[in-house]
């Protein structure tokens, strides 16, 4: 079996909307650190010298959001009512693990500009590769976004689905919809440019708001997704981080081909 990376970093260096901060305890600060907890806590006095090299364990401390990096997005991220069910939305924590380990499909949508992609470019897709997404199958936008991880430019220069596209996917039993950029919506500047320009809400993160009607997830920040082989006929596992009422949780999305 052959594995292929889909992820981007968590990367403190890196630009983004919501900084990330990562703080390290050494592998010697911990040393130090352990020696003072036992005496302050089980009153016993330990060298922390006679280690090997006088180090312990190192330890990281991260803050940062559930959007960071890759990571996939519940229905309660969406929102905090829905039109199904019993009415609430839920976590990542909730969902079934069967959403996300499956056949892949990924589609390439590298030439749409900047904005929306709709429903016909999807379904030239669809004919130009052979294949048209079922139930159960994890379907992925390759955009070419993820060439600008670590830039200002990833967070608006992208392009995401508009409600028809996405309501396609989903009419098609797709549960699961991937993306290489910042947001499976436009950018933020794009939307708003255009609600101002025509008065017209259903502009208004479609692809998201979709969620409130139907449920299903998505994976953002994806990466690599030009290095696939082929169009279909490979998994991908993509299981998130169990964060007890969490609105997502992150993943380290990788797609499975056998030799």
């Amino acid at each position: 079996m052959r594995i292929i990376d889909l992820s981007s970093p968590v990367d403190a260096r890196a630009h983004e909307p919501d900084p990330v901060v990562h703080e390290v305890l050494t592998p010697r600060a911990g040393a130090l650190h352990m020696s003072s907890e036992m005496r302050e806590h089980f009153g016993i006095d330990f060298d922390p010298d006679v280690l090997p090299e006088g180090e312990f364990l190192s330890l990281d401390r991260i803050s940062l959001t559930t959007h960071t990096g890759t990571h996939v997005d519940a229905p309660s991220h969406y929102g905090s009512r829905c039109t199904y069910g019993t009415g609430t939305p839920r976590h990542i924590d909730e969902l079934p693990l069967d959403w996300f380990h499956g056949p892949g499909v990924v589609l390439d949508v590298t030439d749409a500009p900047t904005g929306v992609i709709g429903a016909a470019r999807l379904e030239k897709e669809f004919a130009r590769i052979g294949h048209t997404p079922s139930a159960g199958e994890i379907v992925l936008l390759h955009t070419g976004a993820d060439q600008r991880v670590g830039t200002p430019e990833y967070f608006t220069d992208f392009a995401g689905l508009d409600g028809p596209a996405v309501h396609l996917l989903l009419d098609l039993g797709v549960k699961v919809i991937g993306t290489d950029a910042f947001s499976l919506d436009a950018p933020f500047g794009d939307i708003i440019r255009r609600y101002q320009r025509t008065g017209d809400r259903s502009v208004l993160w479609p692809a998201h708001f979709a969620g409130r009607d139907r449920e299903y997830c998505q994976i953002e920040r994806l990466a690599n997704l030009g290095t696939l082989p082929h169009p279909y006929g490979f998994d991908v596992s993509c299981f998130p981080v169990k964060i007890t009422g969490g609105g997502a949780g992150w993943t380290r999305a990788v797609a499975l081909l056998a030799d």
